[in-house]
């Protein structure tokens, strides 16, 4: 089959020309504020990666690197001094945090109009009510690639692999809204295959490389690949082993280069959505 390898930096790309000229023209001064509790070298990439890509839009960013020892509490206090500023109009805390951290408790306490990654209850409730405030970057990167590559979903069937309140949650409300049916499965669902098996789009999100095989895609199938872990060689791949699946799938994103620079793009909109506001 002659499958559609969907290029999400070229996408990416796009979006963050339009939001630095939308930033440009309407003399925005958006700003972000980033949380890094961790000392993970992953994370420091991804941060440095975020921050370049605030400078090429117009996004100024401050970037708040929390000691080790530091407590639940401190923490807190920054996120309430960042939510009394009016000149922070985002407000990012970077993945995961320390051990002795809950990060969903920092989460909860981020302001919700300053709430970039989507995922404080009350921007989820407004997900599900279908009152979009602030939607979480990845969801939103996916609906922004099926969009740009004409992916019709009015009555299709959409199967997620995963639950989580960060991506699978707000991907089935995404879909839901977008007169999808769908199907959530997860670590317990029972005989997943055949229920992948029945797919027109295809979402993986567990973090297990090459867990998804071509035998678990239907023929002409939109595959979205949403993993990233390494494989036995240390190389980065996703959820689906892209080589066996791109020989039946219709189309389908890559790992790198497919849905994570949508995802970091979306962070951007998002604090350039806030400053409007």
């Amino acid at each position: 089959m002659n499958t559609r390898i969907i290029d999400g930096k070229a996408i990416a790309k796009a979006k963050r020309n339009k939001l630095a000229q939308e930033v440009k023209d309407q003399n925005l001064s958006p700003s972000l504020a980033i949380i890094l509790a961790n000392d993970l070298d992953a994370s420091a990439i991804y941060v440095n990666k975020k921050m370049q890509a605030c400078d090429e839009v117009g996004i100024k960013h401050q970037l708040h690197r929390i000691p080790r020892n530091a407590s639940q509490d401190d923490i807190i206090s920054l996120i309430e001094q960042l939510n009394n500023d009016s000149t922070v109009h985002g407000i990012f805390l970077q993945l995961p945090v320390e051990n002795h951290l809950d990060s969903n408790t920092l989460i909860q306490s981020i302001s919700p109009n300053k709430d970039v990654d989507g995922l404080t209850h009350v921007n989820v409730g407004r997900l599900v009510a279908g009152d979009h405030g602030l939607v979480a970057c990845t969801p939103q990167g996916v609906m922004e690639i099926l969009a740009h590559e004409k992916i019709d979903l009015s009555g299709k069937h959409a199967v997620i692999i995963g639950r989580s309140l960060l991506f699978g949650k707000p991907m089935g409300q995404l879909l839901l809204q977008a007169n999808c049916t769908v199907t959530q499965c997860h670590s317990r669902t029972i005989d997943l295959p055949s229920i992948t098996r029945q797919a027109d789009i295809l979402i993986a999100a567990t973090g297990q490389a090459k867990m998804v095989k071509s035998d678990w895609v239907k023929n002409g199938a939109t595959v979205i690949d949403v993993g990233i872990s390494k494989n036995s060689d240390g190389k980065m791949c996703g959820d689906v082993d892209c080589e066996e699946v791109k020989n039946v799938a219709g189309a389908i994103t890559p790992v790198p280069g497919g849905v994570g620079p949508m995802t970091v793009v979306n962070l951007l909109s998002n604090t350039v959505k806030a400053a409007k506001k």
